[in-house]
């Protein structure tokens, strides 16, 4: 049995380890390709955690972390991903931002991709105030040769949660590729949907 279990802020922080160690496996993986570095993984999580509002969602299987989802208030969140909503005047107190959700290939198909989305939309809505819900994902040429031949996107996952792209809002973050040695700029695409109050 799976069990899914959700922390507020640093309550996360004897996971940290096993969530960095699981974006390492998982992201390295395309459409990313990201060659993890743990000093890195230790300062992005740490932002996380020290956030009063955020929230990581975990998957366990006994007490291995096989899943993770995390959310912040945008306004925590590093300036890289706040910039798309300044520039096109957003008021950022208004949106709740969705980082990451990875889960190990043999925990797919179960039902939490929707379970991690569940629990923050509904971790956003006890506050009160915030009125979208957003993330973004990486953008790859359709004709990558590096694109595995059984991939597919989670680009319907996403629509059948009522998230669309929002035009123009994009943002640039560099990591390590698998076999390169050097840091590469990513441009990443942002999504959203309004966040209902009931």
């Amino acid at each position: 049995m799976i069990e899914v279990r959700t922390f507020v802020a640093s309550d996360v922080t004897p996971h940290l380890d096993a969530v960095a160690a699981l974006r390492i496996a998982v992201f390295r993986d395309w459409p990313y390709l990201y060659d993890g570095d743990a000093d890195y993984e230790q300062r992005y999580l740490a932002t996380y955690a020290q956030s009063a509002r955020s929230l990581f969602v975990l998957a366990f299987d006994g007490a291995r972390v096989v899943g993770a989802s995390t959310a912040i208030p945008l306004e925590d969140e590093m300036e890289s991903i706040r910039a798309p909503f300044a520039a096109r005047g957003w008021d950022e107190s208004d949106v709740f931002y969705f980082g990451e959700s990875v889960l190990l290939h043999d925990y797919r198909g179960r039902g939490l991709g929707h379970r991690f989305f569940d629990e923050r939309e509904a971790h956003a809505r006890r506050f009160g105030g915030f009125k979208a819900t957003s993330f973004c994902s990486v953008q790859r040429r359709a004709d990558d040769p590096r694109c595995p031949s059984a991939y597919r996107p989670n680009d319907a996952f996403w629509r059948k949660r009522g998230y669309a792209p929002l035009p123009g809002f994009q943002c640039e973050i560099e990591w390590p590729e698998v076999g390169s040695s050097a840091s590469i700029p990513h441009a990443l695409q942002f999504w959203a949907r309004a966040l209902e109050s009931t």
